[in-house]
């Protein structure tokens, strides 16, 4: 586990699913109608994937402000889904809500059947906006996260090395993490989490802030992750790469889930007025 301000960055392992029944499985999610996605016809079937996650009024109150307001949102348990909305408007609390780093106020989360509980975090991975790196090397920050998880030292070195030629930092993997580019830390931290062999991953705007080459980079890890099984759960401010990206996209507004649809629908025809001007670059108050 990997301490921030923030809270725990946690990482952990589990068997993916065939890459072809992955990829037919985002297929179908793909070409479900919104009602459906939003609101599956069967919620229980669905459910039963640990990867598929479920909030059922969750509520997140600080010093007498909502900031997550009664929130209902089922995500399929597979692709890459979006979550988008203004400044403000809860995204990455949702994130960290999920992942168990915060507790709610009230409602309910769950991946698959289960409450949410300090076991999925060994089974999830979260990525942040700002990389969250140990002052040892580029491989040392991998072994780190995986030296908890019952592996053999050559097990970890071997992982640790595959994971950095994935990410292309094979070449760095000596150099102090702090001293790398702002691209380079954060496929770093990319590679710490697909070292454990998550069976979700949770990123907060990984490609804020990177350069275009970076951000490619960092978009054709997750979309190649996603083929392979991994369920991915993606907060950005970038309708450009939430179109290049997103399976199904959530849009948030004060904490609350406005709408949900695979991407095409989203993208062509969003029902709400506040979806329709953020991604149309107008002023919505």
């Amino acid at each position: 586990m990997l301490e921030d301000e923030g809270g725990l960055e946690d990482e952990g392992g589990r068997a993916r699913p065939p890459a072809g029944e992955a990829a037919a499985s985002a297929a179908a999610t793909a070409t479900m109608p919104a009602d459906a996605m939003a609101t599956p016809a069967d919620p229980d079937a669905l459910l039963a994937d640990p990867r598929a996650l479920r909030c059922r009024q969750l509520t997140l109150t600080r010093g007498g402000q909502t900031l997550i307001d009664r929130l209902d949102l089922t995500l399929p348990p597979t692709g890459c889904s979006v979550i988008m909305g203004p400044n403000g408007a809860g995204k990455s609390l949702l994130l960290r809500l999920a992942h168990g780093l915060i507790e709610a106020t009230a409602g309910d989360v769950r991946w698959g059947p289960d409450a949410i509980a300090p076991a999925h975090r060994l089974r999830h991975a979260l990525v942040f906006q700002k990389p969250v790196l140990l002052r040892r090397s580029a491989q040392a920050n991998v072994l780190f996260a995986l030296a908890d998880r019952g592996l053999s030292r050559t097990i970890c070195e071997a992982r640790a090395q595959a994971v950095l030629v994935q990410v292309g930092l094979a070449s760095k993997a000596t150099t102090p993490a702090r001293a790398l580019s702002g691209g380079e830390q954060q496929r770093l931290a990319l590679a710490r989490a697909l070292a454990i062999e998550p069976a979700v991953l949770l990123l907060d705007e990984p490609t804020a802030n990177l350069d275009p080459a970076s951000t490619a980079h960092i978009e054709r890890l997750v979309t190649s992750a996603v083929a392979q099984g991994l369920k991915v759960v993606f907060v950005t401010h970038d309708t450009a790469q939430a179109r290049r990206l997103a399976d199904d996209c959530v849009f948030l507004e004060r904490g609350r889930v406005v709408e949900h649809a695979p991407a095409p629908t989203f993208f062509a025809q969003p029902r709400s007025e506040a979806a329709a001007a953020y991604l149309e670059g107008r002023l919505y108050a």
